[in-house]
């Protein structure tokens, strides 16, 4: 019997207690949704990441979080990709947080550049392609005078994290969607 090759949600962000709470953090906010609305249970380490397994209906599921920094987030990618059987355009979602979005809109993508985003230029050069399903949760665009890594390292105002953390359960619908119908439905129903 072969093993089944699990959907894998890949969640960048910061490990450290310091960095929880920013705006860089919020695919970790959404893995956290996940592994609790699918019952995965709490993340175990595994390398340099955070693993959450179990299954979404019938399908077999893993939810990541890197514990490389965002920038080197590709590194947990180099033993799955060269698995028998995975498909990068199937079976891969790399979340990340979005500053050209407002606060709270996400959109899914089933490839493109890393539009400057240096987890997903990671990813990238981990990979060897732009062919991968992403989904980008919008944190807002700094004031002006506010450098980006200074906005993205910083925890958003309370008013901001309600709009983020209310959208959680619509967002883990459009998880689910991607996960049973794949890229083109999540693209269809949910970019805003």
């Amino acid at each position: 019997m072969t093993e089944t090759i699990p959907k894998t949600i890949l969640c960048l962000g910061n490990p450290g207690p310091e960095y929880s709470m920013t705006r860089h953090n919020v695919a970790w906010w959404l893995a956290d949704r996940l592994a609790d609305r699918y019952g995965l249970g709490r993340f175990r380490e595994q390398g340099n990441a955070g693993v959450a397994r179990g299954r979404a209906g019938t399908v077999a599921i893993q939810v990541v979080k890197p514990y490389t920094y965002m920038n080197r987030s590709g590194r947990v990618l180099a033993g799955l990709s060269k698995k028998e059987g995975f498909d990068l355009v199937r079976d891969l979602l790399v979340v990340v947080d979005e500053m050209a979005l407002e606060v709270g809109r996400i959109r899914f993508r089933a490839g493109g550049s890393a539009g400057g985003h240096n987890g997903l230029k990671s990813v990238q050069e981990a990979l060897g392609t732009l062919d991968y399903a992403r989904l980008r949760i919008g944190v807002g665009a700094p004031p002006p005078g506010v450098p980006k890594a200074d906005w993205v390292l910083s925890a958003p105002p309370r008013a901001d994290r309600e709009v983020l953390l209310s959208a959680m359960d619509a967002v883990t619908d459009c998880v689910d969607l991607w996960v049973q119908n794949g890229i083109e439905a999540a693209m269809n129903r949910c970019n805003q």
